[in-house]
């Protein structure tokens, strides 16, 4: 549903912000840009982990779908219709 896909996002979003803020002033007090990478893979894993795979909170607005219809007598089958002739210029 649109409003799960939406928290998804905003979750996401979220944890690799909080993450690279982390780990940009935690790398900066270190002067490690290597542990800047490490938060900020450690933050991309986790959000992964959170938002890919299909948790119930994220299906509470399920979409309705229409009822499958049958092929009505008034449509014509593609074989009764009429080929297209191309008129040359």
């Amino acid at each position: 549903d649109y409003k799960g896909q939406k928290l998804a996002e905003q979750i996401f979003q979220g944890i690799i912000l909080v993450s690279a803020i982390i780990g940009f002033i935690y790398g900066y007090i270190t002067e490690q840009f290597g542990w800047t990478v490490y938060i900020v893979m450690a933050g991309f894993a986790l959000s992964c982990l959170l938002t890919l795979p299909p948790w119930p909170m994220y299906r509470r607005s399920p979409l309705k779908w229409l009822p499958v219809q049958e092929l009505g007598t008034e449509e014509k089958k593609p074989a009764d219709r009429k080929p297209k002739r191309h008129t040359k210029s």
